[in-house]
């Protein structure tokens, strides 16, 4: 119950006062996070590390305190999403290559948009059904049933429709025959029977379903992000669709096709690692 009690009342404050002061007030909070949570601090630490050996220790302490602040920012904006409109989005986000949807739904397989744990993909879920696109999206369950009806009602209220995690694997197939945009993150394993990859240079396990479901369908995947502007306005940059021909070999389908879109993860982390936001340790190794 505490955990939706201080959700709900970061959701009052959010709404209350004008953006700005939210963001400000999130700040505040989240540099009292950094200062008192020495297990996230290390571990976030350390993941940085990992990605810019070269970096100095000041260097590495800026970025997780970017990290920590652009996600207080992350969360103010899911809690605004009652104010989130076509206008908003006209006047802040710059969305590339939305084309790639459409292309891809005229294909009538539906369309796998795989993201990672970077910028805001829930406010990148909100505005692409609030473009009008059918619009699903596979969800970690909160140990919390409050706080998970929290999260769905928000999804919810702007036609972002939610698939558990524990029954996606049936029900991804099901909205991909239906022709949707189905949003899966795909940087982080919860099911603990993911496919170890190289990452930055070390071992790390990802998720095999992305890749499965593709070719499982037929559905194409399209890498988007939503990503902050310094300004705290945001950029949806939607890459072209990944191109593969499996070879009938399952397993080393998944591999192959996997290994064409981790690189791009890699790409866009390397670029905004302050908007990574992956709090425990990542690699196995």
């Amino acid at each position: 119950m505490i955990f939706y009690l201080i959700y709900r009342a970061g959701q009052f404050i959010a709404l209350a006062v004008p953006l700005k002061i939210s963001y400000k007030i999130a700040i505040w909070v989240s540099d009292i996070r950094l200062f008192f949570n020495e297990t996230d601090q290390k571990e976030t630490y350390g993941n940085l590390k990992t990605i810019f050996p070269e970096k100095t220790d000041a260097e590495i302490k800026q970025i997780t305190k970017n990290l920590f602040r652009n996600f207080a920012k992350y969360l103010v904006d899911f809690f605004r999403f009652n104010k989130l409109t076509k206008e908003y989005v006209g006047k802040n986000i710059e969305i590339r290559n939305i084309d790639y949807f459409h292309q891809g739904l005229n294909e009538g397989k539906g369309v796998i948009v795989l993201t990672a744990h970077i910028g805001n993909w829930e406010l990148g879920g909100a505005v692409v059904a609030l473009l009008g696109f059918p619009f699903w999206a596979v969800a970690l369950t909160h140990r919390h049933k409050a706080v998970d009806d929290f999260f769905n009602n928000q999804r919810k209220m702007k036609g972002v429709n939610t698939i558990p995690l524990s029954r996606a694997a049936r029900q991804c197939l099901v909205r991909l025959k239906e022709n949707v945009v189905l949003a899966l993150v795909g940087d982080r394993d919860f099911t603990e029977d993911g496919m170890v990859l190289d990452f930055f240079g070390k071992k790390a396990i990802f998720p095999e379903g992305p890749a499965a479901f593709s070719l499982k369908t037929g559905s194409p995947i399209i890498c988007g992000f939503m990503l902050r502007k310094p300004d705290d306005t945001f950029v949806l940059e939607i890459n072209k669709p990944i191109e593969f021909k499996p070879s009938g070999d399952k397993k080393k389908d998944i591999k192959d096709l996997m290994q064409l879109y981790i690189p791009i993860f890699e790409s866009y982390i390397r670029k905004y690692p302050d908007q990574w936001y992956m709090f425990k340790k990542f690699w196995i190794e």
